[in-house]
């Protein structure tokens, strides 16, 4: 099985192959001068929202068609997911979805509404973005390694925030409980802003966050990086080790959010979209944009994101599963 960001650099360098005139499928489904839908399924003003609100102004070039945003959250993403996935599939209403919502919250919610894998068509990557684990200043744990002596020590006694069940930071932290043997209890919020603000007024432990949320207040020394999650790392966090080198192999995780529409939109569209969607994300001045949220811009061949889509469902299934994660 190829690594994450082998799989992904592999999927981006076989991008432009797949790339078809953006006049066909316009000429044929598509109603000139109506815009496209971009449906984010969570509240306006986080990651995923803004790399979409970027997207959708550097896809109306290409396509020669405007995508407007629009969210409608709730139940996790759920709500908009459904949406998108009863719409007509004519090329006309996309979904930008995040990895929990696409591969997490199957196995979370009895019914979803819809399922992922057969109501939606895979487009192409949008970005991802390394999360990290981090505790006070104030924390006896200076390491990684500290951290897990100290919870296997007084197991229960520590516990962690994420922004809600089954999201990203949530789950990753599952997943590094199981390979690093500890038990460290969870408090769910709302988003991430309300699990670090309890971190910094000392009501949790730790949280594992993506990267942008916490590098201010780790330089101006308020918290500590114990360690990051991706293959390699982080630019903005050199001297933090990855999951690998801290002894924990196995527990690297990503963040990451895809552009979907729904099942049965014809083949035509969903590649003119996904290459105007690549073309749009190589852009310097596009990356840089996403780059300035903390993201990094990422994009694919829908079956490339189909396969990846497809590896991260089959991983999260297991650690919802091990870990005895619910939506409640």
């Amino acid at each position: 099985m190829q690594s994450r960001r082998r799989f992904l650099k592999t999927a981006l360098c076989a991008a432009p192959a797949m790339v078809v005139p953006f006049g066909t499928a316009r000429a044929t489904d598509w109603l000139p001068g109506r815009p496209i839908r971009l449906i984010v399924p969570y509240v306006a003003g986080g990651a995923t929202d803004i790399a979409g609100r970027i997207l959708a102004e550097a896809i109306a070039e290409p396509l020669k068609q405007p995508m407007v945003v629009e969210n409608r959250g709730g139940a996790a993403g759920n709500i908009g997911g459904a949406y998108v996935a009863n719409a007509d599939p004519n090329g006309l209403t996309l979904l930008l979805g995040a990895v929990g919502l696409l591969t997490t919250n199957p196995f979370l919610y009895k019914n979803m509404g819809f399922s992922p894998a057969k109501d939606l068509t895979p487009i192409s990557m949008v970005y991802t973005s390394d999360l990290v684990l981090v505790v006070r200043a104030s924390h006896p744990a200076k390491t990684v390694q500290e951290f897990v002596a100290l919870a296997k020590a007084k197991p229960g006694s520590m516990n962690f925030g994420s922004s809600g069940n089954g999201a990203s930071t949530h789950t990753a932290m599952e997943l590094f409980k199981l390979v690093a043997g500890i038990d460290v209890q969870h408090v769910p919020y709302r988003g991430s802003a309300a699990a670090f603000a309890d971190l910094l007024g000392g009501h949790l432990q730790v949280i594992m966050v993506q990267v942008p949320t916490v590098v201010a207040s780790i330089q101006s020394g308020d918290l500590r990086a114990l360690v990051v999650t991706g293959e390699r790392r982080n630019p903005a966090l050199p001297d933090v080790p990855t999951m690998a080198e801290a002894g924990y192999k196995g527990a690297d995780a990503m963040a990451w959010g895809g552009l979907l529409a729904p099942a049965r939109t014809p083949r035509d569209i969903v590649q003119t979209i996904s290459a105007a969607t690549v073309l749009s994300l190589g852009k310097p001045d596009v990356k840089t944009r996403i780059a300035n949220t903390g993201l990094d811009a990422v994009s694919s061949t829908p079956e490339a994101m189909a396969a990846y889509m497809d590896e991260e469902t089959r991983k999260w299934e297991r650690v919802v599963r091990e870990a005895h994660i619910t939506a409640d």
